[in-house]
């Protein structure tokens, strides 16, 4: 009976297998948890200081990053003098199921370079009409998704476009955007 307790004894204090997985996948997320808060500060590390952004924004230029399908292009410079900026719109939507919906927006436009200031003044009215016209054609649910919203851009962009001399919208700028 003495050799059994003492054959036994030495198995049970073997080290679990099991234990041994945990520890091992618990050091492994560790070193993930590590890796990621070490890439975080590395990126914060490298955003731009905020007072370097509003002494150049003093200048009359600011730098906008442009980021596309998670790739990073390099930043472009877009002076003041190509933003165009238009007064809040409050437009009543295509009519869905439900009650009546209206959106709220604040828009910038970018204009290009060879574009001129007297055109755009002497046109804003025609710009904000035709933003109106084209708001009022849309429902609250396709302006809900990211996609509906990018697709206003380009058909407001296309059509004022369409109707400029000199110079074109290269890009819409959404302030705020409340759909009530």
């Amino acid at each position: 009976m003495a050799d059994n307790n003492s054959a036994a004894a030495p198995a049970s204090s073997a080290k679990n297998p099991l234990l041994t997985i945990l520890m091992v996948v618990n050091i492994v997320a560790m070193g993930a948890v590590a890796f990621f808060q070490w890439r975080f500060m590395q990126m914060e590390a490298s955003r731009p200081d905020l007072t370097r952004l509003l002494k150049e924004q003093q200048d009359g230029t600011v730098k906008v990053d442009t980021e596309a399908a998670g790739e990073m292009k390099s930043s472009e410079v877009v002076k003041k003098e190509n933003l165009l900026t238009l007064d809040s719109f409050t437009v009543n939507l295509a009519s869905g199921e439900g009650p009546r919906r209206y959106v709220r927006l604040d828009a910038v436009l970018k204009m290009s370079d060879d574009a001129k200031a007297p055109e755009f003044e002497a046109r804003k009215p025609q710009i904000r009409d035709t933003i109106i016209s084209i708001l009022n054609t849309k429902k609250a649910e396709d302006l809900l998704m990211k996609e509906g919203k990018s697709i206003l851009k380009e058909e407001i962009k296309s059509h004022i476009n369409s109707f400029l001399v000199d110079g074109k919208v290269e890009d819409i700028y959404y302030i705020s955007f409340q759909i009530n």
